[in-house]
């Protein structure tokens, strides 16, 4: 999912494995996720997508400090969704606390290694060579 400020601008869904980057959007004041490649496209996420970031954390506090949370691996919700026209995109870190993506400070790296049950199996794990597909597994 993207925030709610995020749907006039093109977007697409993220993938297990591909490295994606914090960022504000041009013509937007929200901050989300976006590939090197494709600054201009959002990256949404689905509610338990796991993610591992590059460093520590960084999120602005209030738009005036920078601060860091001991946390490298968190994963994507969603907070306060009852409230209408306001963020809901979240980080959830091991501890329970919660950090909005549109605090995280720009330019962190960030790898997506897990999609939520319910994706398809194709896309959930990645593939590795020699390994047999989830299709063709047969137990009796």
């Amino acid at each position: 999912m993207c925030d709610y400020s995020l749907h006039a601008l093109a977007t697409r869904p993220a993938r297990v494995g591909e490295t994606l980057i914090s960022t504000t959007f041009r013509g937007t004041s929200t901050r989300g996720f976006a590939s090197e490649k494709e600054p201009a496209v959002a990256v949404c996420m689905l509610p338990g997508t796991e993610l591992a970031f590059a460093a520590d954390v960084k999120y602005d506090s209030r738009w005036i400090w920078t601060r860091t949370v001991g946390w490298r691996v968190g994963k994507f919700n969603q907070i306060e969704t009852q409230t209408p026209d306001r963020h809901h995109d979240a980080i959830e870190f091991p501890d329970g606390s919660h950090v909005l993506v549109t605090q995280l400070c720009q330019g962190q790296r960030v790898t997506v290694l897990q999609l939520p049950a319910g994706q398809n199996d194709n896309d959930r794990a990645p593939k590795v060579a020699g390994a047999p597909s989830p299709a063709s597994i047969v137990t009796s």
